[in-house]
């Protein structure tokens, strides 16, 4: 029993201080939010409209048609061990500006601690056991303007707060910052993500009693100790473009996106010493505005084969159905965490909700 509280606890806790820069930090914010996002492939940066621009691009912000809207999503991951959870609401302050908040939850609940499995004589004691959260909390606060001098061009920037908590034995405070363009081009859409442009650092602090370090010593497991990671930035790039036919009625959009990271080489498609590129494509084929089917691939990397003889790349499918129906929309996604294992996907919705007139532009 004091082995699954060490699988469980140590990857988590020194996950994120066993060196200052780290090429995968606050992982959680790098799944997404809203099904529609996530049945394409998680290639929306260019496409995102209205409040769920907030988490992929905050100029996305402006795109919304309405004065006020409120995005919901719940998500299970790993058997329903993991839950993730995500609420944003937006605000248009005038008819060049929007303003919105969004906040983000990805917790492991009630993991065994059994530390204290045995009493001081050696005996073990499963009343002992006691249980503990791993949690991660992300406040991103949004604000999205138009450049009346650039024709066709929206900004926005993210001011990110991050808490992470491991229980009663430490965790980390965080802050960075996001900022996003889109430039709209006769038919087509472009779009620049940069995320934690600022590097976003993470002050870990832990709280351990002397019997823990002790415990931790005993069993051959790193103590952890009070660090700084900083994640480092990355810049999504995406074009999308609609199609229309039958008078209006059909409508189909694409978007592909190149996301780049600067943090070392990764098993990506294209890869230096330096740069990476990750290529990610969605696709969604619309009726009347009132129904929607879509469908992406994402996380495209290189791996090595079954006999280890060479590498292959592998690709996680996606796939999604909408209804919008008035101030009501519903979304549905069958989506990975990013393994690619088939058999643990999971079942996503999301819904947006709209309030107020429609804005007259």
């Amino acid at each position: 029993m004091r082995k699954l509280f060490i699988i469980i606890f140590i990857p988590i806790s020194l996950g994120g201080v066993a060196q200052a820069v780290r090429k995968y930090s606050n992982e959680f914010l790098s799944i997404g939010v809203g099904a529609r996002a996530l049945g394409m492939g998680n290639a929306n940066v260019a496409s995102v409209e209205g409040v769920n621009s907030g988490y992929w691009n905050p100029a996305g912000l402006l795109k919304q048609k309405n004065d006020l809207e409120v995005g919901l999503m719940h998500a299970e991951y790993f058997a329903g061990i993991a839950k993730y959870d995500y609420i944003g609401v937006s605000k248009r302050i005038d008819s060049n500006s929007v303003a919105g908040i969004s906040i983000l939850r990805f917790g492991v609940d009630n993991i065994p601690n059994t530390l204290d499995l045995q009493d001081a004589n050696g005996n073990i004691d499963y009343n002992r056991i006691k249980s503990f959260n791993a949690v991660d909390f992300a406040m991103l606060i949004s604000y999205a303007r138009k450049i009346p001098k650039l024709k066709g061009l929206d900004l926005g920037g993210n001011f990110k707060i991050i808490r992470r908590k491991l229980g009663e034995f430490g965790g980390a405070w965080g802050f960075g910052l996001d900022a996003g363009a889109m430039y709209n081009y006769k038919k087509w859409k472009f779009a620049a993500m940069a995320r934690d442009v600022s590097g976003t650092f993470n002050a870990w602090s832990f709280n351990l009693s002397d019997k823990d370090i002790a415990t931790l010593i005993q069993t051959g497991n790193e103590v952890p100790s009070s660090s700084l990671e900083i994640t480092a930035p990355k810049l999504i790039l995406g074009a999308a473009r609609k199609f229309l036919f039958w008078k209006d009625r059909f409508s189909v959009l694409g978007e592909v996106n190149f996301i780049n990271t600067f943090d070392g080489k990764r098993n990506t498609v294209i890869k230096t010493n330096l740069w990476s590129l990750e290529p990610a494509f969605g696709a969604e084929i619309g009726f009347k505005g009132f129904v929607f089917l879509r469908g992406g691939l994402g996380n495209i990397q290189k791996q090595l084969n079954d006999k280890a003889t060479g590498y292959i790349t592998t690709y996680q499918p996606n796939f999604g159905v909408g209804i919008k129906y008035k101030i009501f929309t519903l979304d549905y996604a069958l989506t990975d965490i990013g393994d690619r294992s088939i058999a643990i996907y999971s079942n996503i919705f999301s819904l947006k909700i709209d309030f107020n007139k429609k804005m007259n532009k």
